[in-house]
């Protein structure tokens, strides 16, 4: 007994779909199991055939009226399907343009020119300072990288002529039949190499190529501001495209050094000042340091250990916008380990010399009433 198929749910698609969501569904299942891009799946060249079968049967209004009224193992085709499948299937799996293939299938079109390929991109990666971020810099980089060939401008040769082979297109369109219909794939062709012309007499520096391996030395200006994982982009620095196509670009990374004294945040710095006990009791002005020099800091009379003082405009210039970022100085107190014999009296004469307990006694005094 010969198994009843069911299209419409091989296609995914309802008995009232139109032909139009059919065509639909087709397109997306066949980029989906098409055995030439599913080399390592074995049912993948099954479930293909059987969404081609499908579609091409209720893709035929006739043969979907017959299939609607008999079923696809009825009498009147020998009770065994439709079979087949779409007949003069054209289009680009050999270069993975599905729009190309359905449009050639469903409305004709025909191969387009792939023409000369884009040189690729190059990278560079560059380290800086705290210093540079703030002031920007140019830096000239060395890189190794093809060109356009100098002897022959990039053409290869002389004596240029349309391809005889693929008549200028830069592809070939080859078919083949296979059980599931007949297959049109479109390739680089393999006398131009895609670039549609030929050359009579090649260049004896370049061999044809239209490039030559060189060094160059290029300026890159890095701005003011710029973050560790910056890229600056440099247009056509990279490397060369075929005849007639443009170079790529070169990308230049930005590795920003970690400091011995400055910490950032975003566009904002912090650093530790120490100051002496009598400059944070008293009050005083402190020299301390920035990022492009030295700059004076008013420390307020009573400044606590570990206190933020902020200092406006010290700090990073923003790269996306305008203005500079702040410096934060973290004040610490710098307790001398060593006092000489006079050093020792003042300090003695000045503990006396405060009224009242002292502050140990009172945190006693504080502990004891808790516990009363």
């Amino acid at each position: 007994m010969v198994e009843e198929k069911d299209y419409y749910k091989t296609l995914g698609v309802s008995k009232d779909a139109s032909k139009e969501e059919i065509k639909k569904a087709y397109k997306k299942l066949a980029k989906k199991y098409h055995p030439d891009l599913n080399k390592d799946n074995p049912s993948a060249e099954k479930k293909f055939k059987e969404i081609n079968e499908a579609a091409s049967v209720l893709t035929d209004d006739q043969k979907r009226s017959q299939y609607d009224q008999f079923g696809s193992a009825g009498p009147q085709f020998g009770g065994s399907g439709f079979g087949g499948g779409f007949e003069g299937f054209s289009g680009g799996f050999g270069d993975f343009d599905f729009n190309d293939i359905f449009s050639s299938f469903f409305g004709g079109g025909s191969p387009r020119r792939r023409g000369p390929r884009q040189g690729d991109d190059l990278r560079y990666d560059v380290e800086i300072t705290l210093e540079d971020v703030a002031k920007g810099l140019e830096k000239n980089i060395r890189v190794k990288k093809t060109d356009k060939c100098s002897h022959c401008g990039g053409k290869g040769g002389t004596g240029l002529k349309t391809c005889s082979t693929c008549h200028g297109r830069g592809t070939i369109v080859q078919q083949r039949r296979t059980a599931f219909g007949i297959f049109q794939s479109q390739t680089t062709c393999p006398t131009c190499h895609g670039r549609g012309e030929t050359i009579e007499e090649k260049c004896s520096f370049c061999h044809g190529t239209g490039q030559e391996i060189i060094e160059k030395t290029i300026k890159v200006s890095i701005p003011k501001g710029v973050s560790d994982g910056t890229r600056l982009r440099i247009a056509g620095e990279g490397e060369a495209g075929e005849a007639g196509a443009p170079s790529g670009d070169l990308y230049v990374f930005i590795h920003v050094k970690e400091h011995d004294l400055f910490q950032r945040d975003g566009s904002d710095l912090y650093v530790e000042v120490p100051i002496t006990f009598a400059q944070a009791t008293l009050g005083a002005t402190i020299e301390v340091p920035t990022i492009l020099g030295k700059a004076e800091l008013k420390v307020p009379q009573g400044t606590q250990p570990e206190t933020l003082l902020r200092m406006k405009g010290k700090g990073l210039p923003n790269l996306r916008h305008y203005g500079t970022g702040d410096q934060y100085v973290k004040i610490t107190i710098d307790v001398p380990t060593k006092l000489n014999k006079k050093q020792k009296e003042l300090l003695m004469a000045f503990e006396e010399s405060l009224k009242g307990k002292k502050p140990h006694e009172k945190l006693l005094d504080k502990i004891k009433g808790v516990f009363r």
